[in-house]
């Protein structure tokens, strides 16, 4: 190894290579970030720890910003900026509040309602059908966490399902079930929005496209395009947890348990109150959004068919 920061920058010398499960593979020329331990004898005061992937991240995330602009010009910039706003509102606010010892669930609702707040008009700009989606979003993030809340109490989650919950629990002294509240709450906004505003924009071409449609009509048509929309959005739903907990998944079938046991546990519980409550928000999302963008975007009726 040759080390390039720190007091002893320059200096080559030798290590073991890492060993076991999950450890780093490397070979000549790789760039590796070293465990140092200076009460260690000097053979042992370095360790191989993990690659350095700063450059291959940058160069990553620059072609995701780029295909975004791309694609979505004007439209990508606005959503680029309101992918900031949101990293900001969570990195600056909602976790610095939650390790400050405010209720998480409380942080979560008003870190949420800021992020839809500014993101909203700033990647669809003012207007009516912007503000219904708004109104649509708050309403059913509101219902989302009211149902995480009773559903965490009846099924009595801790929160404490993994390991590195039960670390900041006892190192910080964290409300564990709030965090998995306010958890579930971030993880339904990002598709919570997305639903209302098709919605909202939906019910506004359907009145654009036939402005003698009532506000009945307008509400029966969209609400068909988001049942269709919902019964593609709830298989997402469940493969974005599955995905984001196949290693918990794998180990639990591979120690072949009951059924019974394995849906009852603790941490598969936990993901299954996150999609079913999740879910649930989206599910009222639609006929709340669609009857209030009906009712802003009713026509009177004239008489006269359209050309």
């Amino acid at each position: 190894m040759r080390l390039t920061s720190g007091p002893q920058s320059g200096n080559t010398f030798t290590v073991p290579l890492p060993s076991g499960v999950g450890a780093p593979q490397v070979s000549a020329g790789d760039e590796i970030t070293l465990a140092y331990s200076p009460e260690s004898s000097p053979a042992s005061r370095y360790a191989i720890l993990d690659h350095q992937r700063g450059t291959q991240l940058w160069v990553l995330l620059a072609a995701f910003a780029l295909s975004v602009v791309a694609f979505g010009r004007w439209r990508g910039v606005s959503a680029l900026l309101g992918l900031g706003v949101t990293f900001t509102v969570i990195m600056g606010f909602v976790i610095p509040a939650v390790l400050g010892g405010r209720p998480p669930l409380a942080v979560a609702v008003v870190g949420c309602s800021a992020i839809v707040l500014v993101v909203l008009y700033l990647t669809h700009g003012l207007g009516r059908t912007t503000t219904v989606a708004l109104a649509g979003t708050l309403a059913s993030l509101l219902l989302t966490g009211l149902l995480a809340a009773v559903s965490v109490s009846v099924m009595r989650l801790s929160g404490a399902g993994d390991e590195s919950s039960f670390i900041l629990g006892q190192s910080q002294g964290i409300d564990l079930r709030g965090l998995l509240l306010a958890g579930i709450l971030i993880g339904s906004l990002g598709v919570l929005d997305d639903v209302t505003v098709t919605q909202a924009v939906t019910v506004d071409e359907l009145a654009r496209a036939n402005p003698e449609f009532s506000a009945r009509e307008l509400y029966a048509a969209a609400t068909r395009v988001g049942r269709a929309h919902i019964a593609s959005v709830i298989n997402t739903i469940v493969l974005a947890y599955a995905g984001a907990s196949l290693p918990l998944l794998v180990l639990i079938v591979a120690l072949d348990d009951p059924v019974r046991d394995i849906l009852t546990d603790q941490l598969v519980a936990t993901e299954l109150v996150r999609s079913a409550v999740g879910t649930m928000g989206l599910i009222a999302a639609v006929p709340l959004t669609t009857a209030a963008a009906a009712f802003l975007a009713r026509r009177p009726r004239s008489g006269v068919s359209p050309a």
